[in-house]
C-alpha cells in the first residue's frame, strides 16, 4: 500500500505542465489583473485634485481610499469561500464586471460622498480579483513552478503601476480627472472575452452550497465600526466619549458574535480551525504589516509629492517610480530564485527587514529632503513589499488542504487588505490631526504671508477657510512653502506608525516553518489524495476479504474435525 500511495504524487510532480498549456489560461487572468490595477493606479496621482475639485477635506481624502480597502477586505473572504463552492471562472468574470462598472460610475461623482459610495462598490469587485486570481493560479500552476511566470505578472504590474499614475496625471492635466475612471472599460471587455475563451479549469464535484450570511454581516459591522471610530475620533468627537464606547463596544460585540457564528456554521466564512496551522497564523500576522506598508505608501506618497513638494499629478506619477521599481525588481527576481532553488524563507526575512528600513526612513523626510534620498527610501520600501506580498500567499497555499485553498488564500489577502485599511485610516487620522495642529502653530506666519500678497491674499484666505484639501502647487510661493512644510511633517509622522507593525511582521516571518514547496497544482493534489484514498480503500477491502477467507477456512476445518469425531 505504501509503495502505491507514495508513487502517485511523485509521478505527478515529475511532469510540470508545459508553458504552451499554461500561458493561454493565464492570458485572461493577466488582463483581468491589469484592468484592476490600471483602474486603481490611474486615479492615485489625481486624487488630491479630485478631492479639491469636489470640495472635500483630508477626512474625505482618507475615506475615498478607505472605502475601497474596507469593502475589498470584507468581500475577499466571501469571494474566497465562494471559490471553494461554485464555478471559479464565472466568479472572476463577475468580479471584473462589478469592479469596472463601479469605477466608471465613480467618474460621474458630484460630491465626495458619491465618490466614496462608488469606490466602496468598486472594492467589492477588487476583493474578488484579489482572491480569485490567487486561487486560479493555484489551480493551474504549482507553488514551485510559479516563479517561472512571475515575469509575466511583473510585466503587467510594471505597465499598470508605472503607466497608470503617469497616464492618470496626463489625463488630469489635459482632459480632466473624470476621464481617469473610463480608461479601463475597453480593457475590461477584452478581459471578459479572453477569459471566456482561454480559461478552462478542471471540473469540480457538485455539492450543496451554504453561504455564511450572518458571518458576512457581523464581519462587516465589526470592521466598519472600528474604521469609522479611528477616522472620526479626535476630530468629530473626543477619543474618550460616548461615541467611542458605542463604536468600540459594538465592534467588539460583533467580533465575538462573528467567532461564535463561525464555530457553528456548516460553511464558515473564515474557518477558525485554520488558525491551528502555524504557517497560516504567522503569515496572517506578517500580511497585516505588508498591507499597511503597501497601501499606506501608495496613498500618502502621492500626497507628499503634490502637497509637500508642489508637484503636478503627472510629476507625482514620475516621482513615485523608484518605489514601483523596487517592487517589480524584487518580486520578479525573487520569484525566479524561488523556482530555481526552492528556498523562500531567506527572501521573506530580507523583505521584512526592508519594510522596517523603508518605513522608518520615510518617517524622516521633509519638504526639502534631497530627492535622491527619498527615492532610495521608496525603493527599499517597494522592494520589501515585493519580496513579501505574494510569497506569503504562496507559502500558505503550499501547506493548506486542497479543499481549503480558496479560504486560505483569501484569508491572507483579507488580513493584508484589513491591515492596509486600518493603516490608511490611522495614518490619515494622524495626518489630519497633525495638519490641523501645525496650521494652528503656523497661524502667525500664514497671516503675515497672506497680508504680503495684498489683494490676492483675500482669495487665498478664503480658500484656506473653506476647509477643503488645498491645491498646493497653485498657491503663491510664500504660502506654498509653509504648507509644503506642514504636509511634509504630517505625512512623515504618519509613516512612523507603520514601523512597529513591520517589526512584528519580521518576528512572524522568522518563526514560519521552512517547508519545501510542492511541484503539484491544487488539482493534482486533489487527484493524488483521491488516489491515496482509493489505494487505502482497496487495501482495507483486501484485508477484510482475507480475514473473511481465513474465518471460512477455520470454520471448514472445525466442521471437518467435528465430522471426523462423530464417525469415530
Amino acid at each position: 500500500m505504501s509503495a502505491v500511495s507514495s508513487s502517485a504524487p511523485s509521478a505527478v510532480e515529475s511532469a510540470p505542465r508545459p508553458a504552451r498549456e499554461v500561458l493561454p489560461a493565464l492570458s485572461g487572468l493577466l488582463l483581468g489583473m491589469f484592468v484592476s490595477m490600471l483602474a486603481s493606479t490611474v486615479v492615485s496621482t489625481s486624487l488630491p485634485v479630485i478631492i479639491h475639485d469636489l470640495d472635500g477635506n483630508q477626512t474625505a481624502f482618507t475615506w475615498v481610499v478607505t472605502a475601497t480597502l474596507l469593502t475589498t477586505a470584507i468581500s475577499t473572504p466571501v469571494w474566497g469561500k465562494l471559490a471553494d463552492l461554485v464555478n471559479r471562472k464565472l466568479l472572476i468574470q463577475l468580479a471584473i464586471a462589478i469592479f469596472v462598472l463601479a469605477t466608471a460610475a465613480a467618474g460621474f461623482s458630484q460630491t465626495p460622498e458619491m465618490l466614496i459610495a462608488f469606490r466602496a462598490v468598486q472594492g467589492i469587485g477588487a476583493g474578488g480579483l484579489a482572491a480569485l486570481s490567487q486561487v486560479i493560479m493555484a489551480d493551474i500552476i504549482s507553488p514551485r513552478e510559479r516563479g517561472r511566470y512571475m515575469g509575466l505578472f511583473g510585466a503587467v504590474m510594471a505597465v499598470a503601476t508605472i503607466g497608470g499614475p503617469l497616464l492618470g496625471g496626463v489625463i488630469t492635466d489635459n482632459w480632466g480627472w473624470r476621464w481617469n475612471f473610463f480608461v479601463a472599460l475597453p480593457f475590461a471587455v477584452l478581459a471578459l472575452i479572453i477569459l471566456q475563451r482561454t480559461l478552462h479549469l478542471p471540473p469540480r464535484a457538485k455539492r450543496k452550497v451554504h453561504i455564511d450570511y450572518f458571518g458576512i454581516v457581523l464581519l462587516s459591522v465589526a470592521v466598519s465600526l472600528l474604521l469609522i471610530w479611528v477616522t472620526l475620533a479626535g476630530d468629530s468627537f473626543d477619543w474618550w466619549s460616548t461615541e467611542t464606547i458605542l463604536m468600540v463596544g459594538g465592534a467588539i460585540l460583533a467580533a465575538v458574535l462573528f467567532i461564535v457564528v463561525e464555530l457553528r456554521s456548516k460553511e464558515p466564512l473564515i474557518p477558525l480551525a485554520m488558525f491551528r496551522n502555524r504557517t497560516f497564523t504567522l503569515a496572517v500576522i506578517a500580511s497585516i504589516a505588508t498591507g499597511i506598508a503597501m497601501f499606506g505608501a501608495s496613498v500618502f506618497l502621492s500626497q507628499y509629492m503634490q502637497l509637500a513638494r508642489g508637484a503636478t499629478p503627472t510629476e507625482a506619477g514620475l516621482m513615485t517610480i523608484p518605489m514601483i521599481a523596487g517592487l517589480l525588481l524584487s518580486s520578479i527576481g525573487v520569484g525566479a530564485l524561488i523556482t530555481r532553488f526552492g528556498q523562500w524563507k531567506p527572501y521573506l526575512i530580507v523583505g521584512s527587514v526592508l519594510l522596517i528600513a523603508g518605513s522608518y526612513l520615510l518617517s524622516t523626510i521633509h519638504y526639502d529632503t534631497n530627492f535622491a534620498l527619498v527615492s532610495l527610501y521608496m525603493f527599499l520600501l517597494g522592494a520589501g513589499v515585493g519580496m513579501t506580498m505574494q510569497n506569503l500567499v504562496l507559502v500558505v497555499q503550499n501547506t493548506s488542504k486542497p479543499s481549503e485553498i480558496g479560504v486560505a488564500s483569501s484569508g491572507v489577502t483579507f488580513f493584508r487588505s484589513l491591515g492596509g485599511t486600518i493603516g490608511v485610516s490611522v495614518m490619515g487620522a494622524a495626518l489630519a490631526t497633525s495638519v490641523t495642529n501645525l496650521v494652528a502653530d503656523a497661524k502667525d506666519d500664514l497671516t503675515a504671508a497672506i497680508v504680503s500678497l495684498g489683494a490676492k491674499g483675500a482669495e487665498v484666505a478664503q480658500q484656506l477657510q473653506s476647509g477643503s484639501l488645498p491645491k498646493v502647487s497653485a498657491m503663491p510661493e510664500v504660502v506654498r512653502v509653509i504648507f509644503e512644510d506642514i504636509y511634509a511633517q504630517g505625512i512623515s509622522h504618519s509613516f512612523l506608525i507603520a514601523v512597529p507593525f513591520a517589526v512584528v511582521s519580521l518576528i512572524a516571518v522568522l518563526f514560519l516553518p521552512n517547508k519545501p514547496l510542492t511541484r503539484m497544482t491544487t488539482s493534482e493534489r486533489i487527484q493524488a489524495s483521491e488516489a491515496d484514498f482509493a489505494t487505502v480503500s482497496v487495501a482495507e477491502g483486501m484485508e477484510v476479504l482475507a480475514h473473511v477467507e481465513d474465518e471460512s477456512e477455520d470454520d471448514a476445518a472445525m466442521d471437518a474435525s467435528s465430522e471426523a469425531s462423530s464417525r469415530r
